[in-house]
């Protein structure tokens, strides 16, 4: 379907594709009004200012699929980045010659990206289950805006990830690739970061500034007094949020910013590709949460229903 690539090495430091001509791919009002919400929870470009993110914008072209279409074939060189506007799409991965799908992308997310930033083949065959649309970006745009980007956000956040507590059970070669998908969010003092009763999408480690996390008790749930309770507070390296991701509940708790917060953001999927060996840290903690409520509510009913 594609002509291949030649994989050569890239220097996400050197200036020399600088140079290169913006791509820019016209598109209508519409088309841009539909491309921006496509693109608007895609980690990756969070880093990017904002005239990085518009010259993105441009370069991206519509690809419309049909149903079996495969957009990348494991094995492949890499020569595009995809965001999903809508479709499904089987991610089949050939394990002794039989291809197994693995996991699914259901109308939003994006794919491509290790390829493109690692400098692999595609890891994976990306099937079109139906009619779909994507947005792709080519891979010297990918190269010069994001993974530039990246290399500064992997200088600034190296360090403080590696002194993340929670994170010192993961190969040096998994810290990083967090450090490749994480966002970063501010939030100013009093600031509700998440609440209580809300689905979750991702999970927190704080950056700087200090975090309050409230609970209102479920068993008093129809009481006049049923106010929010201070359970604990997070600051610099601690994380929060996770428990919803590891229990696959609604948020247990809400956590507010006390003065100004910055936190580092992991996404739900990125959460569940490079969080696993993490998990059982944070099963442990759940029986110290559990204690907690036992103190201040005379029951841990509240994390168990």
């Amino acid at each position: 379907m594609r002509s291949m690539l030649c994989a050569e090495a890239f220097n996400p430091d050197d200036d020399e594709e600088d140079s290169e001509p913006r791509v820019v791919h016209p598109k209508t009002d519409e088309q841009r009004c539909r491309l921006q919400e496509a693109c608007r929870d895609i980690l990756l470009f969070k880093a990017l200012d904002q005239e990085q993110f518009s010259e993105v914008l441009d370069a991206m072209f519509e690809v419309l699929v049909q149903p079996q279409e495969h957009v990348i074939d494991q094995g492949e060189d890499g020569d595009n980045f995809y965001v999903i506007e809508r479709g499904v799409y089987d991610i089949v991965v050939q394990k002794d010659g039989v291809g197994c799908c693995v996991g699914q992308y259901d109308n939003k997310g994006s794919f491509g990206e290790l390829a493109l930033m690692y400098n692999t083949p595609r890891a994976a065959t990306i099937i079109a289950k139906e009619d779909g649309a994507l947005w792709g970006l080519d891979r010297a745009t990918f190269r010069r805006l994001v993974v530039k980007n990246n290399a500064k956000k992997r200088r600034m956040y190296e360090t403080f990830i590696e002194s993340v507590p929670l994170l010192k059970s993961l190969e040096l070669s998994e810290r990083m690739k967090i450090v490749d998908v994480l966002g970063v969010k501010s939030f100013q003092d009093g600031e509700r970061i998440i609440m209580q009763g809300d689905m979750a999408d991702c999970f927190y480690v704080v950056e700087s500034g200090e975090v309050k996390i409230m609970m209102k008790s479920k068993t008093k749930a129809d009481r006049q007094d049923n106010a929010e309770v201070e359970i604990t507070r997070c600051s610099r390296g601690q994380y929060f949020g996770e428990l919803a991701l590891v229990t696959n509940k609604p948020r247990a708790a809400s956590a507010y910013a006390i003065g100004d917060v910055k936190c580092l953001v992991i996404d739900v999927q990125a959460f569940e590709r490079l969080l696993g060996p993490c998990k059982e840290i944070m099963k442990r903690n759940i029986a110290h949460y559990e204690e907690q409520l036992v103190a201040l509510f005379g029951s841990s009913v509240d994390l168990r229903d």
